[in-house]
């Protein structure tokens, strides 16, 4: 690539990030009065300790204000008409910002609502074939760690069924490799939980606790 593509790959990944980073979960626990979800339960901003501080509903908006982040950050990077690898970064990027965000101490969530968000634009079907999986082991067990853990796996193996069916550019395989392995490793305490069985278990409430 020449210079001048180089340095709109890396504004574009480096803008990704930041987008990531925008913590929805403490936004939106703040304008609906609740606690800052990161004095409860795990401390993170995801959707599991959200719903944990304001209840379900809340929780539901910043979920997917925290998924769009994935879809604006993919958008943004075909928008300004970088290649596919570079759209798969900018993806990754906002996964990295949502769980390590600059805006709160390079802490967040574990990275599912934006990895989720990313692949909904790279490719819809499966980011939608996913969601029964998702919502079939939370409302089983009720432990969003496993339906997440699960869900990304899945959607790992969807992307890259894609990917050879050629649907979609081969340089998503990284993506859906890359992203996993993300997701996983930003849940290594929820899986060492869930090997002893200590893991938490989400109650579903409208409002705040």
């Amino acid at each position: 690539m020449d210079p001048g593509t180089v340095v709109l790959a890396v504004a574009t990944v480096a803008a990704a990030y930041l987008i990531g980073g925008i913590p929805w979960g403490i936004i939106v626990a703040r304008i609906a009065g609740g606690p800052d979800p990161r004095t409860l339960g795990s401390g993170r901003t995801g959707g599991a300790n959200t719903m944990r501080a304001i209840g379900a509903r809340a929780a539901l908006v910043a979920g997917l204000l925290d998924a769009a982040k994935g879809s604006v950050s993919v958008l943004l990077a075909i928008g300004l008409g970088a290649p596919p690898i570079v759209q798969a970064l900018a993806a990754l990027a906002a996964i990295v910002g949502h769980s390590r965000s600059p805006y709160i101490g390079f802490k967040g969530g574990r990275g599912v609502a934006p990895g989720w968000g990313g692949l909904l634009v790279i490719q819809p079907v499966v980011a939608l074939a996913v969601l029964p999986i998702f919502l079939g082991v939370l409302l089983v067990t009720r432990i969003s760690s496993l339906a997440s853990l699960s869900t990304s796996a899945a959607a790992a193996l969807g992307l890259i069924g894609a990917v050879i069916l050629g649907a979609v550019a081969p340089a998503f395989i990284g993506y859906a490799i890359v992203a996993v392995a993300l997701i996983w490793l930003f849940h290594a305490d929820n899986i060492r939980r869930l090997l002893t069985g200590q893991e938490r278990r989400i109650e579903f409430r409208g409002g705040p606790r």
